[in-house]
């Protein structure tokens, strides 16, 4: 039987992507404080494989974590408003509650939702908006410093930091993944900074899958499709997980498609 993966945060968006295009890859424990939809949950998700409790309560992390070979940690306060009360305790306090529990029962990776708030203030009025067009040669790839922009992007990065204590303290292998901008179906319309860091729901479960399957150590990457305009690089992750984008907010039209030739 396939050691199961651990997905906190299961019923949000980034969730749902996964669930949606990789359900089936995996065997999965999903846990969050709201249910998880039934209609979402993949065929092999039983009802013990639910765990319905806040990432801060250690013994329900402890039960949830048991066997698993990993741990994609997506839980979290997601507001970019979000106050330092809420990060500190959801965010902060939350994700390395998971991490102590990772480590403890020898998990073999865990997976970090990190944001684009993580280095959102690199976005400076000097380089913007001309940053987000495809003429622009401008890019973050991983190696810089975070540089948040609000107080969600400081826990993010913080999440980062911790992340790193892990690894070298305790050998767990770490991806953090930068998370751009998910969403359903299409790219954001007439927004270029959307469009430059759009991220389509299968890309976000191909990439998640290859962080699972891939060997690395600690790394930083950025989570977005194959964008003719981006200022995220993706050639690290693609040498080094495998990832392979299939979408291109350049190939979109408001909320159509445009075929390009021979297809």
């Amino acid at each position: 039987m396939d050691e199961p993966v651990l997905l906190t945060g299961a019923s949000g968006r980034v969730g749902e992507a996964i669930l949606r295009h990789a359900g089936e890859d995996f065997a999965w424990r999903l846990f969050d404080r709201e249910p998880v939809p039934r209609d979402r949950r993949p065929s092999r998700v039983a009802a013990d494989d639910v765990f319905i409790s806040d990432v801060t309560d250690t013994n329900a992390l402890i039960n949830a974590i048991e066997g698993c070979k990993a741990v994609i940690h997506l839980a979290g306060d997601p507001r970019p408003e979000a106050p330092w009360k809420s990060v500190l305790e959801n965010n902060i306090n939350g994700t390395q509650a998971v991490y102590e529990a990772a480590v403890n029962a020898d998990v073999d990776r865990f997976i970090f939702a990190s944001s684009n708030h993580a280095v959102g203030s690199y976005e400076t009025n000097e380089r913007t908006p001309a940053m987000y067009r495809s003429d622009d040669t401008y890019r973050l790839d991983g190696r810089e410093l975070p540089r948040p922009s609000n107080l969600y992007g400081v826990s993010k990065a913080t999440g980062e930091i911790i992340g790193r204590y892990y690894h070298d303290n305790h050998g767990i292998a770490v991806a953090n993944v930068r998370i751009g901008n998910l969403t359903e179906g299409h790219p954001p319309i007439d927004y270029e900074r959307g469009q430059a860091m759009w991220l389509s729901y299968r890309d976000c479960a191909h990439l998640f899958s290859r962080c699972i399957d891939a060997e690395y150590e600690f790394e930083i990457i950025y989570g977005i499709s194959d964008n003719d305009r981006k200022y995220y690089s993706i050639a690290h992750a693609k040498d080094t997980l495998g990832y392979n984008p299939q979408d291109n907010s350049a190939e979109w039209q408001g909320k159509e498609r445009i075929v390009k030739k021979g297809e």
